[in-house]
């Protein structure tokens, strides 16, 4: 999430990478929902990033190691573990997400936002695909960058999910804040405060932002949020429930790495471990098993999309 700095000379998404995945873990939800969803596409920063960054740079940053190969993570990220659970093979995924994004529709450092990666990839699509899962996690560059309001980059979230469904996308799944007052690199920061205060309005913003435009869209496009600040503030309070004991600490601090990343929730001062990235799957999991619907489409029919 945090501002990086590339070489001139970036192409924003000539050379997007498919998303490496482990092998798909298989059960009958899974296979009932890989059956209606058939595609990811994913917009967003750096908790989503799966290498887009590291290739622009010439695979210099983030730095391999610590970090893995081109995730803001010391392992796969949560829309990988997610395309895994979902049975999607690594050519069903298309990845948008830089991290350093903020959410407008121009660039910082070279980085792209969440608008400028929709709308580049609007442009280039006549028509998405309705049997895809659009998924939309940004915001937290906005008002660590500062100078940001919670009413204009729910806007930007809000507009950019508005585009992809006048394209056609009827199943979109975005991503709120945690508290980035409590991560390690903000925890004793003389703006601590403020950032939780920013993260809780840009949630409460994002909430009424859905609501209107379901209320816009009808009820032909699904959009459902996923509460990861909820799932951090549980985690944080009861760090066993997810086999966790450091959730105040970064596991990598310059150059000493713990002993044990799988115990920790952050990798590094902002992002998580791979393991609080499963976690988080999981939960984007439930969410689409529970809250979206699905009709009676054949796998056939889905075939025109792969």
């Amino acid at each position: 999430m945090r501002r990086q700095f590339l070489a001139a000379g970036l192409a924003l998404f000539s050379s997007i990478m498919a998303v490496a995945l482990a092998h798909p873990i298989q059960s009958s939800n899974m296979i009932q929902i890989s059956h209606q969803i058939n595609r990811l596409y994913v917009f967003g920063d750096s908790l989503s990033d799966v290498g887009n960054v590291y290739h622009a740079s010439g695979k210099i940053y983030p730095p391999n190691p610590p970090y893995f190969q081109g995730r803001y993570s010391n392992g796969l990220v949560w829309v990988e573990y997610l395309s895994s659970k979902l049975a999607l093979t690594p050519e069903q995924n298309a990845n948008f997400a830089y991290g350093g994004a903020t959410t407008g529709n121009g660039s910082v450092n070279g980085i792209p936002g969440l608008l400028a990666q929709v709308q580049a990839f609007t442009k280039v699509h006549q028509e998405v695909n309705p049997n895809a899962l659009y998924v939309l996690w940004a915001g937290a560059n906005d008002y660590l960058y500062g100078g940001a309001n919670p009413t204009l980059t729910a806007s930007n979230i809000s507009k950019a999910m508005e585009s992809l469904s006048k394209m056609g996308a009827k199943k979109i799944l975005v991503v709120n804040l945690p508290d980035l007052g409590k991560v390690p690199a903000t925890r004793t920061s003389a703006n601590s405060t403020t950032l939780s205060s920013f993260a809780i309005a840009h949630n409460q913003t994002l909430v009424k932002s859905v609501e209107e435009l379901k209320q816009e869209l009808g009820s032909d496009t699904q959009i459902e949020i996923l509460d990861v600040y909820s799932l951090y503030q549980e985690a944080t309070k009861y760090p066993s429930r997810f086999g966790l004991t450091n959730v105040t600490n970064a596991c990598s601090n310059n150059l000493a790495i713990c002993d044990n990343p799988e115990k920790y929730l952050f990798w590094d001062g902002i992002h998580p471990t791979t393991v609080a990235h499963r976690v988080i799957a999981e939960a984007a999991f439930k969410v689409i098993k529970t809250e979206f619907s699905f009709s009676a489409t054949t796998p056939q029919a889905l075939r025109g999309h792969l």
